[in-house]
């Protein structure tokens, strides 16, 4: 038993060490007090990470400090728990090391790579509207996941918006054919909760 539990501990490790987690973030610390729209229920039944197995997508939308990067990493985080592998990305740093991929020759490994984590997150995804080659690498991501593999994205605009920051019609299209109809949607709303708690801190050192 010792020696199980060893194991498992060392695999875990592994894989949260792969993830790229930047914080401590969980499923079990999640805030639902700051008035953001966020269900409970819906989140509980995301924690079990049935729809990691079923292969299904999470989409969570909103304004900036709002909590968006904190689901991500959280749900990275419980399914590295949960025996599967996941890493996290900004989007800037996933189109970045695909373009210096595509210099050295790595692309197709990276790409490789990539198509096999279970959970794939990608955050703040089309900040900046989506150039010609970041529409061709993410369709190539997506495409390489779709019915097999889960992704996590975060965005400050709306799923009604995406094809505009898309850009190419075409491309937009199968974009959002491989993300969107298979995916569980989390709309956020409400102040930024890092301006709420600079706000508590500053009334709680007047006092």
């Amino acid at each position: 038993d010792h020696e199980w539990t060893s194991r498992e501990d060392r695999k875990l490790t592994r894989r949260l060490r792969a993830a790229r987690l930047r914080t401590p973030a969980t499923v079990e610390d999640i805030d639902y007090q700051h008035p953001r729209g966020l269900d409970k229920s819906v989140i509980r039944s995301l924690a079990n990470c049935q729809w990691i197995r079923s292969h299904q997508n999470v989409i969570v939308t909103g304004p900036t400090g709002i909590g968006k990067t904190y689901l991500a990493e959280a749900f990275a985080n419980k399914a590295c728990r949960e025996g599967f592998t996941s890493v996290c990305y900004r989007s800037t740093r996933l189109f970045g090391e695909l373009q210096i991929a595509r210099g050295d020759g790595s692309y197709y490994k990276l790409l490789s790579r990539l198509a096999k984590v279970d959970l794939l997150a990608v955050d703040d995804w089309a900040v900046d509207p989506l150039t010609d080659q970041e529409r061709r690498d993410f369709l190539e991501v997506m495409d390489d996941r779709h019915g097999l593999k889960s992704t996590f994205i975060t965005s400050q605009y709306h799923v009604a918006k995406w094809h505009d920051r898309i850009g190419e019609p075409t491309a937009a299209d199968a974009i959002l054919d491989r993300i969107v109809h298979n995916a569980h949607k989390i709309p956020l709303k409400g102040e930024s909760m890092r301006k709420t708690k600079i706000n508590l801190t500053d009334r709680d050192q007047r006092k």
